[in-house]
């Protein structure tokens, strides 16, 4: 079967998913219907659902296993907090990222 080609720019648009999270002792997320990871580090991994932004916040934070394709992510570490921004921002009048970045 052939391959549908697309224009420059046009994306490959992604059905919905399944978003679910599971927490294991503090020290490990798996979490899917992730659609793009944002940025990670030791301290933060933030990731973009198409339920809004999540952040976790931890120590010693590890990615194991990123898979876009399926939308899974797996991080370990000492895990302090998960949070979720909405979709565009709605709230305080500044986006996530801005609040994150200021």
């Amino acid at each position: 079967m052939a391959t549908p080609l697309r224009m420059p720019g046009e994306e490959k648009k992604r059905s919905p998913s399944r978003h679910s999270l599971t927490i294991d002792k503090r020290e490990s997320v798996s979490i899917s219907g992730i659609t793009d990871v944002i940025s990670f580090d030791e301290e933060s991994v933030i990731g973009e659902t198409e339920l809004g932004v999540i952040v976790i916040r931890g120590i010693n934070l590890h990615v194991n296993r990123i898979n876009l394709e399926s939308g899974e992510l797996s991080v370990s570490g000492e895990i302090d907090g998960i949070a979720y921004e909405n979709p565009g921002g709605h709230g305080k009048g500044k986006s996530f990222m801005g609040r994150l970045f200021k």
